[in-house]
């Protein structure tokens, strides 16, 4: 048995090995139709993703609309010179960092327990409702989020305040933004994160949990050692494309949350970048510190990488 089970995978072996011999004229005619369709999201990629990279050397020049880009002054790395000296550069680093760092701890988990504990419901109607509600937030749309929040936190009136009986002003506190943006965060994206998960444990073969079940395995001991290692691989590239945007905060609620007050800690390098670009017209300058922000997701996303293959055997990048 043992002879026949090996036979077929061999030929299989040989059969890609010598597919792979052939040339590369050869492989496009015989699979032309497929090429013909890669080709398609290859052109959108690079109209779309790489043609705009062409505008990146304005961050090295002294942009002016009358004369171009190729017509305006080369400053090389003034703009980034302007950005690193400002008094609030390592202020709005920091910020962006630690909300980033601590939105990744925090909601990075969610999505796998709320995966798991889904899994495990037998009653099929109660799974559905519990997933709509789960997944429902993720459908409301950053402003009426942040609205939401600054009603149900209101000093006079607000939900949070009438239950504890006091007058406090979160949205205001500084201490309190963080939680904030984290607690909003978990809520309104960890029930669409679940999706992903579940799909990868529907792939599970099934005859894995009856042997379990057979040789006495509990509910935790199935999810330790068949869930969660069926998981890993998700969990890995989820975790990579987490950090490779690591410095990209979302603006949006940043900025519609952002007072006066809490400023000291809501002050990030994407609300930065949009006074400068936008409000204030200063296109080289904001251009430069995106270029920053972009080279440190590169180089993150890189490191995330070989650490995650070293620890766990996954490569994705």
């Amino acid at each position: 048995m043992s002879k026949l089970r090996a036979g077929p995978s061999r030929a299989s072996a040989a059969a890609g090995a010598v597919a792979h011999r052939k040339p590369l004229k050869q492989r496009l005619i015989e699979n032309w139709q497929l090429y013909l369709l890669l080709l398609i999201p290859v052109i959108i990629t690079i109209v779309y993703k790489y043609g705009p990279m062409y505008g990146i050397q304005i961050a090295f020049r002294d942009f002016k609309a009358s004369r171009g880009i190729w017509g305006s002054e080369w400053v090389a790395f003034e703009w980034f010179e302007r950005f690193f000296s400002s008094p609030n550069c390592g202020r709005m680093i920091v910020n962006t960092v630690l909300i980033s760092l601590y939105s990744l701890l925090w909601s990075f988990p969610v999505p796998i327990i709320l995966a798991l504990a889904l899994n495990q419901l037998r009653f099929h109607k109660l799974k559905r409702v519990v997933q709509t509600v789960l997944y429902a937030p993720h459908f409301i749309s950053t402003m009426i989020i942040c609205g939401m929040l600054r009603i149900f936190l209101s000093p006079s009136g607000g939900l949070i305040n009438l239950l504890l009986g006091t007058s406090i002003d979160f949205i205001n506190q500084s201490s309190m933004f963080r939680s904030i943006y984290i607690i909003s965060g978990i809520w309104q994206e960890a029930g669409w994160g679940t999706i992903i998960y579940l799909a990868t444990l529907s792939s599970v073969d099934t005859s894995l949990y009856e042997a379990a079940k057979v040789d006495g395995a509990s509910v935790f001991q199935r999810i330790l050692h068949i869930d969660l290692p069926a998981l890993v691989p998700m969990a890995v590239l989820q975790l990579i494309l987490s950090a490779s945007n690591l410095m990209n905060v979302g603006f949006e609620k940043i900025y519609l949350l952002q007072t006066d007050l809490n400023k000291p800690v809501s002050d990030t390098i994407a609300v930065y970048v949009y006074e400068q670009g936008i409000l204030g017209a200063e296109y080289s300058y904001s251009t430069a510190i995106g270029l920053f922000n972009t080279a440190v997701n590169i180089v993150l996303l890189i490191v995330v990488s070989r650490i995650a293959k070293k620890a766990s055997d996954v490569q994705f990048v």
